[in-house]
C-alpha cells in the first residue's frame, strides 16, 4: 500500500509537466531588439526584482509608498545645528528690536482721558520725565479713593460726587 501512495506527487507551486503542449507563459518570449555596443542594456542598469504575490509583498509594497511620504530624518548633528542657527536669527531680531531700557519706581497719578478712564500711559511719560528718561511704559498701577472731609463727619450721608477713584502709575520701564 505504501508504494502506491508513493506515486508521482507535483508540488503546488509548479505546473504539472505538460506532455509536449506549451502554455502562453511557457513559450519563448521574443528577443528584445539589439542595442548599439555604445549603450547599456536597460536591463544591466536596473536589478530584475522578482515580484512574489502575497500579503507580505503587498505590505511590502505600502511601507514603501509610505515611507516616501515623510521627510528624510536628520541626524542629531544637522538637527542641532538647525537650532542654533534659528536660536541665533531670533537673538539677532530680538536685539535689533530691544531698546535700552530701564525700569523705575515712583508714584505718578494718571490724567482722567476723554472717555472717563485713567491714561496711565501719559502717567508713565512724566514718571519717566522725571526720572530723566524721554517716555515709559506702565507696569505697575495703584488706585486710591479720594473723598471730601465731610465725608467723614459723624451722621453724614454720603453721595454719589462725594468720593472719586485716582489712579497712579507706581513702576515704569522707561525709554
Amino acid at each position: 500500500m505504501s508504494l502506491i501512495a508513493a506515486g508521482a506527487v507535483w508540488p503546488q507551486t509548479a505546473p504539472p509537466p505538460s506532455l509536449g503542449i506549451q502554455t502562453p507563459a511557457q513559450q519563448a518570449a521574443p528577443e528584445p531588439p539589439a542595442l548599439p555596443q555604445g549603450e547599456p542594456s536597460p536591463s544591466s542598469s536596473l536589478p530584475a526584482r522578482q515580484e512574489a504575490p502575497g500579503l507580505f509583498n503587498e505590505m511590502g509594497k505600502l511601507f514603501e509608498k509610505s515611507l516616501s511620504i515623510f521627510p528624510p530624518l536628520k541626524s542629531p548633528q544637522e538637527t542641532i545645528e538647525d537650532f542654533n542657527a534659528q536660536t541665533k536669527d531670533a537673538s539677532d531680531s530680538l536685539t535689533r528690536l530691544a531698546k535700552p531700557s530701564s525700569m523705575v519706581t515712583g508714584r505718578m497719578g494718571c490724567p482722567v482721558a476723554g472717555n472717563g478712564a485713567p491714561d496711565c500711559k501719559a502717567g508713565a511719560d512724566k514718571l519717566c520725565q522725571a526720572k530723566g528718561f524721554r517716555e515709559g511704559k506702565s507696569l505697575d498701577t495703584d488706585a486710591a479713593e479720594k473723598c471730601s472731609a465731610k465725608v467723614y463727619l459723624p451722621g453724614y450721608k454720603r453721595g454719589p460726587g462725594d468720593c472719586r477713584t485716582e489712579n497712579y502709575v507706581t513702576r515704569a520701564l522707561c525709554q
